[in-house]
């Protein structure tokens, strides 16, 4: 199995798993990959898992569309049947991807932007000049 280094998965934002479906150990080593994801990407990366060559015939296909399904859904990933022969779903799964990056995005934004108090010191310009408090320390 081809490895690739956990300096290139630290920058992922999103990974694609894509295996054949005429080839069932293509789909087999799908594990494996997110065995390496999960050591190496960060912890929220998005992720698809992607059946490709839909468009063969169903005589040459290996794995059924309901296994495809089932491995994403233990994942709880999404999951798409593509053909990058006929075009088939291949716009829908980079779309996808993205939606899901850009609201992960957006949900870390919104949940990391500190929380602001504002301290209302009167409204001087409506009523002049504040009047001057005397301190109840030292003066």
């Amino acid at each position: 199995m081809f490895s690739i280094s956990a300096a290139y998965y630290r920058g992922a934002m999103g990974i694609l798993l894509v295996y054949d479906v005429t080839d069932e150990s293509s789909f087999n080593n799908i594990r494996n990959w997110i065995r390496n994801i999960e050591q190496h990407a960060s912890d929220n990366v998005n992720k698809i898992l992607v059946g490709n060559k839909a468009d063969m015939d169903e005589s040459k296909r290996a794995v059924p569309t309901s296994k495809g399904q089932a491995l994403a859904d233990e994942y709880g990933i999404k999951f798409f049947e593509t053909s990058a022969k006929t075009n088939l779903n291949v716009e829908e799964v980079f779309f996808s991807i993205a939606r899901d990056i850009k609201q992960r995005l957006a949900d870390t934004d919104s949940k990391s932007e500190p929380q602001t108090i504002k301290i209302n010191q009167g409204d001087q310009a409506a009523g002049g000049a504040a009047p001057a408090q005397k301190s109840a320390c030292c003066g």
